[in-house]
């Protein structure tokens, strides 16, 4: 029985570090995209310093990932917890798979938590779930992409009125060193929010497998998430920086600093208050209020539907995609 267990905690564990490499990669775009857009950095110094600056920032904070490890269920109390974990972990990986191959910027976040909530009703059922952490967390999901098209449309506007008479290429000079250090806020507090989410789920299946007994974060775990994220964020995520960094408004230095800046306070705001927001909706939201304001046709709204899109449906999919997991697991194992 212990050994069993042993393995499953491993498993889950491989599954988690897999979860955060991927998100690494997948997620690597939002950070950098702007930056490389604008030519503020090379496309390699720009991935390695948002693989330096992800390790930095998931090694900070924890309070998200105790959010994630009993906010949405409690461990202590589900039976077949880790295989709820593993399922779960192995929905969100094939979402991102998925979606990082057809260059989509959705959340994986969102994944995460819909996979995380689908494998639990699957397993226990639906009064299994803690619905009031379950939509605290979508609440933040949903309301911080809304915040951050009014702070990147702000602070634009801001931009504009104070440098109105200032020379264009002047100005982008100017704003295309500041981005330099924008992008590394961008990647550090990606990190703050992002890795937790990993180091979340194997607390909770460190939890259910009576491995501990309560949801702090072990000190394996924190820098196990962070290394795993950062190894990802140094191979990069092409496809996706492509999408970000040009299909949704013509970046400059200008508007790529307000993008970042204004994206990245959201984050780390929300870090502060443990809460598990999804960058990818953040950064690309800052984007569309950036160019807002600029002008509301500088928008590509096509493609920002098509993104929007994948973010409604990334919930609902990944629900359905734990619960089937779980439930062939379930046939297999004869599990009852």
């Amino acid at each position: 029985m212990f050994e069993s267990s042993l393995i499953l905690i491993v498993l889950v564990v491989l599954l988690a570090w897999t979860f955060d490499f991927i998100n690494g990669f997948h997620d690597t775009a939002n950070a950098i995209a702007t930056s490389v857009s604008t030519k503020a950095l090379p496309p390699r110094i720009a991935v390695l310093l948002a693989a330096f600056m992800n390790f930095f920032g998931a090694m900070v904070f924890t309070g998200v990932a105790k959010t994630i490890g009993g906010s949405i269920a409690d461990p202590l109390n589900l039976e077949h917890g880790m295989y709820i974990v593993t399922a779960a972990l192995i929905s969100g990986i094939t979402w991102n798979l998925i979606t990082w191959y057809y260059g989509i910027p959705s959340s994986s976040s969102h994944a995460l938590i819909g996979s995380l909530a689908g494998a639990v009703i699957a397993a226990v059922g639906f009064n299994a779930v803690n619905y009031k952490g379950f939509f605290t967390i979508v609440e933040a999901l949903l309301l911080s992409p809304i915040i951050a098209f009014l702070m990147g449309f702000m602070v634009m506007s801001l931009i504009r009125f104070v440098f109105k008479n200032t020379h264009p290429g002047k100005l982008n000079r100017r704003f295309r060193l500041l981005q330099i250090f924008t992008a590394a806020f961008q990647a550090f507090s990606h990190g703050t929010n992002d890795a937790q989410k990993s180091m979340g789920i194997i607390t909770f299946a460190l939890v259910a497998g009576g491995i501990q007994s309560n949801i702090e974060v072990p000190l394996w775990v924190k820098v196990s998430c962070a290394l795993a994220m950062a190894l990802g964020t140094s191979i990069g995520g092409w496809k996706i920086i492509k999408t970000v960094g040009s299909k949704i408004i013509k970046l400059e230095p200008s508007s790529g600093f307000a993008a970042d800046f204004s994206s990245a306070l959201i984050i780390i705001i929300a870090t502060f208050l443990k809460l598990p927001v999804s960058t990818t909706h953040v950064i690309s939201s800052s984007i569309m209020g950036v160019g807002s304001a600029k002008r509301f046709s500088a928008v590509k709204w096509g493609t920002a539907e098509k993104m929007v899109m994948a973010w409604i449906i990334t919930l609902p999919i990944t629900i359905i995609f734990a619960a089937v997991i779980y439930w062939i697991m379930a046939h297999f194992l004869k599990l009852t």
